[in-house]
């Protein structure tokens, strides 16, 4: 089977490169990704330019556009048609309030607007702690042979944010069915002679009860079932 793999940052990720590596013995391994960070783009789309592709070897495509611009891309210009289309991993979670401004979940969603199955995978990150990303793509790839056999609905697509743990020999943590927080982030901003400055701190926001950060706050892997519109 053909497997799309796209990304918001960018065509050079240790994330997609996690992804790739967990979806290659599963099928043909296709990636159209940004070719330069796109995070927190949401699902814009390019419709008033020409949006430039550049093939980096075989079934491998930069995308100077977004997101969504590489699913659309990739079903209309390349005439893929995938059996999986996945986004990721990011680095940083996308859960809650989040999802809505995620070029990792845009993706997904964009696919899952095209019938397609989609999964957008997500890596929660703590400050100062690194990141094993050859575990990442160990866990990406039991997530994908796992969810593989769960029906989906027409419009829905799977939302996973993983957990941070210490670097080293880890098996996939508990996986929780949840649904997005609702509560928003806790956000400030501070003024000063060129305006006001945004700050926040990610790891204190809210942990609603059953809620993807709770699960994932709390080191295990937030599965959400997300539906288009």
């Amino acid at each position: 089977m053909d497997i799309l793999i796209t990304n918001d940052d960018g065509i050079n990720a240790p994330g997609l490169a996690a992804l790739e590596r967990a979806a290659c013995g599963m099928g043909r391994v296709v990636v159209v990704a940004p070719m330069r960070e796109q995070s927190m783009c949401g699902h814009r789309v390019t419709t008033g330019s020409p949006i430039r592709m550049e093939q980096r070897a075989q079934d491998r495509w930069a995308v100077d556009g977004t997101p969504a611009d590489c699913v659309r891309l990739a079903l209309r210009a390349l005439d893929l048609r995938p059996a999986w289309v996945l986004s990721g991993v990011n680095a940083g979670g996308n859960m809650g309030q989040d999802i809505v401004i995620s070029g990792t979940v845009a993706a997904a969603r964009e696919a899952a607007y095209h019938g397609l199955r989609a999964m957008a995978l997500s890596h929660y990150l703590i400050r100062d702690l690194a990141v094993d990303w050859l575990r990442v793509g160990e866990w990406a790839g039991e997530l994908m042979r796992e969810l593989s056999g769960a029906a989906l609905a027409d419009g829905e697509f799977w939302n996973v944010n993983l957990p941070h743990h210490p670097p080293g020999t880890l098996g996939l943590p508990e996986r929780l069915p949840c649904h997005p927080a609702r509560s928003p982030l806790n956000v400030s901003y501070a003024p000063t002679e060129h305006g006001h400055v945004y700050t926040a701190s990610y790891a204190e926001r809210p942990q609603d009860p059953g809620s993807d950060v709770e699960v994932c706050f709390s080191g295990r892997v937030a599965v959400s079932r997300l539906r288009i519109g």
